[in-house]
């Protein structure tokens, strides 16, 4: 195995190209990167025997989703784990074929792909084949946290080994691969649409709710990540333990939830946006659990209590298995013992409070009134700035943006990038505050449901809407996102803060050709543009 890496997956890549050296920008080895794409390599074999010679299961699927979640930026760091799930794929890949009835050997398993050499190819072909390759990986995150939850989809599942396929079929053109890139998209919002059905029926329709930044006196435990069903297991098992619950990052929409905020020892959010965790866990008198995405290299300072669980890993920090036994967590939160009287802590323009649960179920609820705002003149437009985090500098820019957003406007948001503006007040037009936090990055579904709602309402297309679409990206489920958006024939998209780096010349005209997608400029310069 080479000792260098080639990875240009998310935003922070090295200079906006490719991390090739040692260790990537996000602090992932040489050979934990290769390892995921021998991973992905066996993937796209597995992927061959489904649709050609296996019989795949429910466990075939689970497996894939797993293995591209694995590979998302952030999630894996660690080697030996990345190898265990190769060695599952290629076990999986010789179970789902038939076996002879004499010898008992299994034949029509496909060999691996070699994904090296995907990075070699000409750069209009490796474009669109990263396209669908980051794209899947991302909706692989969603199509996993609904399977937990007991939510499957055989034609997105197998929608997976197509795309798998493709991504290895080195015959097809840029023709062909183009309608599959799209394809990602529409599959993608049929996956985010049954997450959304799996968290909205297994915890009840988010409503609006004041999220303190307070972090009360005794023990306590911060959870980061995605994954509502793990917060749900962690609050069943600290129930009546003395022990509050903190959410962080794309953990702070699961107040709004009632199966979720219930538990009255859900207490509010600790931090910010998770590009931050290294200055805010800094010596944290508490464990934190990283369900999904997001983990960073912890510091010395801090290492000691950070825990794992589900695809995420980390070398040497204890990982909590398939049986979902929270104990070490809680000895370790009892152990530290927490602050020793109440601490206030502020979002990153000061404020002590951030309000999120504006799902799609409550806010068109209020279409009519919305609607009755824009006929009186009172709502000018709607902007929806929302997206992931990240650490590259030029992100302040969505800060700016909704603080110079006309005073009768209204902003959604979605995802982590809402910690550059959710502690703002920004007030209320007519009793609709002005900033709508939508969910995670998944519950763009639901700002796609109400877009097409007010679309609806006023009898256009979403693009004749007084809608701006501003987006923030770093990683792989924004991909798949922003496909989906473009699959809907969403247009006139700005994006930042630097356009991919695996989206060559070509593939990048032929989106603002027939989408008109634009990198972000200056906040002031965009709203002139926007609004003129």
């Amino acid at each position: 195995m080479d000792n260098k890496m080639f990875c240009f997956q998310c935003e922070q890549t090295a200079g906006s190209r490719a991390c090739t050296g040692s260790a990537g920008v996000c602090g992932k080895p040489f050979d934990v990167s290769n390892l995921q794409d021998e991973l992905t390599g066996a993937m796209i074999g597995l992927a061959r025997t489904c649709l050609n010679t296996g019989k795949p299961t429910d466990g075939t699927w689970k497996i894939f989703l797993e293995g591209l979640f694995t590979t998302i930026t952030n999630v894996n760091f660690n080697g030996a784990t990345v190898k265990e799930m190769t060695e599952k794929v290629h076990a999986e890949n010789k179970n789902i074929v038939p076996k002879c009835s004499d010898c008992g050997e299994t034949f029509g398993a496909y060999e691996d792909y070699d994904v090296a050499k995907l990075w070699s190819l000409n750069e209009d072909i490796r474009s669109l084949k990263s396209l669908i390759l980051f794209g899947i990986r991302g909706m692989a995150a969603y199509a996993y946290h609904a399977m937990i939850l007991g939510y499957t989809d055989n034609d997105i599942n197998r929608f997976f080994a197509k795309a798998l396929v493709a991504i290895g079929d080195e015959d097809l053109t840029m023709e062909e691969l183009l309608p599959i890139v799209m394809e990602v998209g529409k599959e993608n919002l049929a996956c985010m649409e049954l997450l959304d059905k799996a968290n909205t029926e297994t915890f009840g329709n988010p409503t609006p709710v004041e999220v303190p930044l307070k972090v009360e006196k005794g023990p306590f435990i911060v959870i980061t990540g995605h994954d509502l069903y793990d917060l749900f297991l962690l609050l069943e098992q600290t129930e009546g333990k003395g022990i509050n619950i903190y959410t962080h990052g794309e953990m702070l929409p699961s107040h709004g939830y009632p199966g979720l905020k219930k538990y009255s020892h859900l207490k509010g959010n600790f931090g910010t946006a998770w590009q931050n965790q290294q200055k805010e866990f800094d010596n944290i008198p508490a464990p934190i659990l990283f369900t999904t995405n997001c983990l960073m290299p912890p510091k010395d300072s801090y290492k000691d209590r950070v825990f794992t669980t589900e695809v995420v890993s980390f070398p040497d920090l204890v990982h909590i298995g398939e049986d979902k036994d929270f104990t070490p967590v809680i000895e370790k939160a009892i152990e530290l013992g927490g602050y020793d009287e109440d601490k206030e802590f502020t979002g990153i323009n000061g404020g002590k409070t951030m309000t999120t649960g504006f799902g799609h179920n409550t806010v068109i609820g209020i279409a009519d009134k919305v609607v009755d705002a824009v006929k009186k003149g009172d709502i000018s437009h709607f902007f929806l700035v929302g997206g992931c985090d990240g650490a590259r500098p030029g992100r302040n820019y969505y800060t700016e943006f909704v603080e110079k957003a006309p005073k009768d406007s209204i902003i959604l948001t979605v995802a982590c990038g809402k910690y550059r503006f959710n502690d703002l007040e920004l007030g209320d037009i007519n009793g609709i505050p002005r900033l709508l936090d939508v969910g995670q990055c998944n519950d763009s579904f639901g700002a796609v449901k109400i877009a097409l709602a007010l679309a609806d309402a006023f009898e256009c297309s979403v693009n004749e809407l007084p809608l701006s679409i501003v987006l923030s990206w770093y990683e792989q489920k924004a991909v798949c996102v922003l496909l989906t958006l473009l699959y809907l024939g969403i247009k006139n998209i700005k994006l930042g803060p630097t356009l991919p780096a695996f989206v060559s010349e070509n593939v990048l005209n032929y989106l603002v050709e027939n989408y008109n997608i634009a990198p972000i400029t200056t906040a002031e310069n965009d709203l002139e543009e926007i609004l003129a």
